[in-house]
């Protein structure tokens, strides 16, 4: 369910046993006809839609290049880069995202944690509009790092505890529990502090997703479990900085974001420490602006509109993977078992999408993401305890699964869940529990072969 998903346009109904397991029509094309590409290489995730024009090519290169290069320490000779800081996770968007894909929570070589886990922090309560109330600290998020000068914030190390469990027919297997310590804390104690961890996901198909209408995101809610089916799918609402109110989230381990615009611009701002026309200020707290004064920066905004416009458009623009096996008799087998399991109630996969005005090429695609955006709450095992807007500490947007089976040649890790803890497929769908306990209970209660084309068939996403 949190990592499954098939069938159905804009409606939630009880899946039904695919007896003779078939292949749709165009199921291949999971970004539909304009937004899928027949890549399967290390760069399946950074390439463009269809149709882009020319001029519409040479903004997705300039946007390219400011996602993949580093910013620099202002002041410096290289004017357009620099702004880095003063905190900041990383030094480029794709250190956390590299090749446009997935993070992995620690380094395959030291086991320290990587750039691409961060750790969003709060205490309890809400702001103006509904938002988490920052540390006061820290800020919005613990930054490990700093420019020549400042102090970073501290050290956050992860320690793993093996859990073993037993499938009902004996197959024995493993998961690893994460807690995380936090040390060397230079601006004062984190009291009562709200963390969570968030793995960096992939980018492609983000800017497919953003013109989905929302009533077709509406449609496949049911807080009051209205079915009786266990699954009460709910939207988040967020603030919208551009509109100045209240709109559907979509994107974010908790659809904190209402688009891919605002989520950019957080993440150049809390990642970075660059500043654009959407968030001006650096996230320095009250402490830390009293320790240090003014410091440099890299001008008012650090990013220039038409440099951040094209960044985004970039985001927007990249296609998804095509399947792979497709038609493959296990493949096939594995998604009826999906649907029988009723990973379909959350990981929904047809979509349409509406209307696109930039890139046009975005609207009206059939899409199969393997997500409904929806709010769902997981058990505590997964919990991180911090509400963010509507969502509870409990509660976790549904994360696509298109292009899940390329990780592995992509980003030479297959870490899946929202802090990485998950090793495998395999261990996410066991680490399920809340709304999604009867869909892990139906997964450990098949035989090893159906298992087995259950993970072959999300492996083909």
């Amino acid at each position: 369910m949190w990592l499954l998903g098939l069938a159905i346009f804009s409606q939630c109904s009880k899946p039904e046993l695919i007896r003779e397991p078939v292949a749709e029509t165009d199921e291949e094309f999971s970004g539909g006809r304009e937004g899928t590409v027949s890549d399967k290489s290390a760069n399946a995730f950074g390439n463009s839609l269809i149709s882009l024009t020319s001029s519409e090519v040479d903004r997705f290169v300039i946007g390219n290049s400011f996602n993949r290069n580093n910013w620099v320490t202002a002041p410096s000779s290289t004017t357009a880069r620099d702004g880095l800081g003063p905190f900041f996770n990383a030094s480029s968007c794709s250190a956390c995202h590299f090749q446009d894909g997935r993070g992995a929570p620690v380094s395959l070589t030291d086991q320290k944690i990587t750039q691409s886990l961060l750790f969003r922090l709060s205490i309890p309560g809400k702001g103006e509009h509904g938002e988490p109330i920052f540390d006061p600290n820290y800020g919005e998020q613990f930054n490990p790092r700093a420019v020549i000068g400042v102090e970073a914030e501290g050290d956050v190390s992860v320690s793993y505890q093996e859990m073993p469990g037993t499938y009902p027919d004996g197959t024995a297997f493993s998961l690893q529990k994460p807690t995380y310590t936090f040390s060397n804390l230079k601006y004062g104690p984190m009291t009562g502090t709200l963390v969570s961890p968030r793995i960096s996901p992939q980018m492609s198909g983000v800017g497919l997703l953003e013109v989905v209408a929302e009533e077709t995101i509406l449609a496949l809610s049911d807080p009051d479990d209205r079915n009786n089916d266990g699954i009460s799918g709910r939207p988040n609402y967020v603030w919208d900085f551009r509109k100045g109110k209240k709109a559907l989230g979509r994107f974010g381990w908790k659809a904190n974001q209402p688009t891919v615009e605002q989520q950019t611009a957080g993440a150049f701002n809390g990642d970075l420490g660059v500043t654009s026309s959407m968030f001006m200020t650096e996230g320095l707290t009250a402490a830390q602006k009293a320790k240090y004064g003014a410091l440099p920066n890299g001008g008012a905004p650090e990013i220039t509109d038409n440099l951040f416009e094209d960044v985004v458009f970039y985001i927007k623009a990249l296609a998804v993977p095509a399947r792979r096996g497709w038609q493959d008799q296990q493949v096939l087998t594995g998604k009826a078992l999906f649907t029988r399991a009723n990973c379909t109630g959350c990981h929904v996969a047809k979509m349409l999408t509406g209307r696109s005005e930039s890139p046009d090429y975005l609207s009206a695609q059939t899409i199969r993401p393997y997500t409904d955006l929806l709010l769902h709450d997981m058990g505590t095992g997964l919990a991180d305890n911090r509400p963010d807007y509507e969502a509870t500490g409990t509660e976790w947007r549904t994360p696509p699964l298109w292009g899940i089976g390329l990780v592995k040649t992509v980003n030479k890790h297959t870490n899946f869940l929202h802090d990485g803890r998950a090793r495998n497929v395999e261990e996410a769908i066991l680490w399920h529990g809340g709304e999604a306990e009867k869909s892990k209970q139906a997964f450990m209660t098949y035989s090893k072969t159906d298992r087995e084309a259950l993970l072959r068939f999300i492996d083909s996403l």
